[in-house]
């Protein structure tokens, strides 16, 4: 992927951890490999000393700006072995392009593109065995991004480090391909107009845990978010884009500096324009989806992202009512993103789109 020369010290036999082999068990981001890639950037000397080492400690100084300020970004991708054992990488360059963006938007310094990739290809070139062989399981990577130099006042970062773990995985919700249940969130916010919304970075998440776990508590799985002005206008799950199917048209938000781009939604939209199935990036309002169930119009909603690929919804719960989609049960037109992307994810299908790369 590059010329970086990345320095190599393996982790000794006696510190590796265990990983179960059981697909059933692994859970997602319980378990992680020896191994991790790191870099550092000084103003004054540029990205330097690309290397993988023993998964350890940052030894970050108490007054990293990281831990004052939030200078934070990172990505989510994933490696999947395929039947005849090899290894391949889906779309990993729309991830570095990602964190480029987002690490302007917090004015940091992101990787090179092709230092983002070296290091995630020797990572997990070096752990392969750790790529599970259980069906539907895989390896997340997770990129990082954080400003490292101590500093307490209010600025831009000088200092950054770029470091990334990977995780072997089973499916993300332990029901698996299972229709989720989706609480509308009317009262918090995830993002508002030129806020932080398009980064990904940790201070969304951090601010969308209270309505997530009051939505658990009331036997959901998810939150879907409406935007912050009116409260009434669509935008995406916890920790997926939303995709509705209403009378045979599939709509989703648009991008608007709200939500998060992501890799998954728009390899979905791809497919679907490829297959001549209606597809169109459209404001829509939560009454507008309930009026479409009501009628019986609304075929299906799902989900898309990284970790769970297609996540069908089965129910939205809204104003203490809970309204059923499609019956509670999986579409078809679900059923054909999840079997056309995992087809290409582990080489079970051709990639017409050349999405995934090969890892040596």
């Amino acid at each position: 992927m590059s010329d970086w020369k990345i320095e190599i010290e393996r982790c000794p036999e006696d510190r590796r951890g265990a990983i179960p082999t059981d697909g059933s068990k692994l859970g997602f981001g319980r378990h992680f490999t020896d191994h991790m890639f790191v870099a550092s950037f000084r103003r004054d000397g540029g990205w330097q000393d690309p290397r993988i080492v023993p998964r350890d400690s940052l030894g970050l100084d108490p007054a990293a700006m990281v831990l004052h300020y939030g200078l934070e970004v990172f990505e989510g991708l994933k490696a999947y072995r395929s039947a005849e054992d090899t290894i391949h990488l889906f779309r990993w360059r729309m991830n570095a392009e990602r964190m480029r963006r987002s690490a302007e938007r917090l004015v940091m310094e992101a990787p090179p593109i092709d230092l983002f990739g070296a290091g995630v290809e020797a990572l997990v070139s070096l752990e392969k065995d750790a790529v599970p062989r259980a069906e539907g399981c895989s390896l997340y990577i997770r990129p990082t991004l954080v400003a490292s130099d101590p500093f307490l006042g209010v600025r831009p970062a000088d200092e950054f480090m770029f470091y990334v773990l990977c995780s072997p995985v089973g499916a993300y919700y332990a029901s698996g391909f299972q229709p989720t249940r989706i609480l509308v969130e009317q009262h918090d916010v995830r993002a508002a107009e030129g806020g932080l919304g398009e980064a990904k970075t940790g201070a969304n998440y951090a601010a969308s845990l209270r309505a997530q776990r009051r939505a658990q508590k009331a036997g959901y799985n998810q939150v879907l978010w409406l935007d912050a002005k009116e409260h009434r206008y669509v935008e995406e799950v916890g920790t997926s884009n939303i995709f509705f199917q209403i009378d045979g048209k599939v709509i989703t938000p648009p991008l608007g500096g709200t939500i998060l781009p992501g890799v998954t939604r728009d390899s979905v939209i791809r497919l679907l324009k490829s297959w001549d199935v209606p597809v169109v990036e459209e404001r829509i309002t939560i009454d507008e989806v309930m009026a479409a169930a009501a009628a019986g119009t609304l075929e299906e909603a799902f989900g898309t992202g990284t970790a769970a690929v297609i996540s069908p919804v089965g129910v939205f719960g809204y104003e203490g009512q809970d309204v059923e989609v499609n019956g509670a049960q999986v579409g078809p037109l679900a059923q054909r993103l999840y079997d056309a992307l995992t087809g290409i994810q582990y080489q079970r299908e051709p990639d017409p789109f050349e999405w995934t790369t090969p890892v040596p």
